[in-house]
């Protein structure tokens, strides 16, 4: 059985669509103040998610390894 795709999924498509657009029109710098504007937010938060995946922070190691 096929389902066709509701109106949401259209909107969310052409939303999709118009920021892939927007994004390869921007400059370099442009682009370098989005990805730091999107960094900042995750770190302020989401900050210490970053933990539960694997990312280690001031954890001691051993040859580049973590003890």
């Amino acid at each position: 059985m096929t389902r066709k795709p509701g109106l949401g999924g259209l909107l969310l498509l052409g939303a999709a669509a118009f920021g892939a657009y927007k994004y390869s029109k921007m400059s370099d710098q442009q682009k370098k103040d989005l990805l730091d504007k999107g960094k900042k937010l995750v770190n302020d938060n989401l900050g210490g998610l970053g933990n539960m995946f694997g990312k280690r922070t001031g954890m001691p190691t051993m040859n580049g390894n973590p003890v």
